[in-house]
């Protein structure tokens, strides 16, 4: 799979033996939709578990940052933001293939965790979905 910022081939690394595709140059993470389900499937223990719906249905946020075209359809991505205070710009597949973080995306959403500990509302709960994939609490 080919990195859809830079556009060379990514890694695969693994969490929780879940696959997740990384690229080295500009450190970009992607979640295909099947890794998502899994990854939620496994992380979601408490009574509310976060359903890729949900990640889907986040609403698009207009921004000059250019669009990226999602490795699996090509398509361009939708921008959305996650977080409270401090949003957090993703690129989500509008054919539900996945979801893309730049580099520093998973950071900002970890330092938000940190910080003020678990988040509300919808997009609160993918931060704190992130936050479990990368053990943030």
């Amino acid at each position: 799979m080919r990195c859809p910022v830079c556009n060379v081939p990514m890694i695969i690394v693994e969490h929780e033996r879940i696959e997740l595709d990384y690229c080295t140059k500009c450190l970009g993470v992607w979640f295909d939709a099947g890794e998502l389900e899994l990854l939620i499937e496994r992380l979601s223990l408490n009574k509310e578990p976060l359903s890729l719906h949900e990640l889907w249905a986040l609403p698009e946020t207009n921004t000059p940052e250019k669009a990226r075209r999602c490795p699996i359809c090509r398509k361009k991505m939708q921008k959305a933001h996650v977080g409270e205070e401090s949003m957090v710009l993703i690129d989500i597949c509008p054919g539900q293939h996945g979801i893309w973080f730049d580099s520093g995306e998973t950071s900002q959403v970890l330092s938000q965790l940190k910080c003020k500990g678990p988040a509300t509302g919808k997009q609160g709960r993918v931060i704190n979905f992130i936050g479990e994939v990368f053990k943030a609490k």
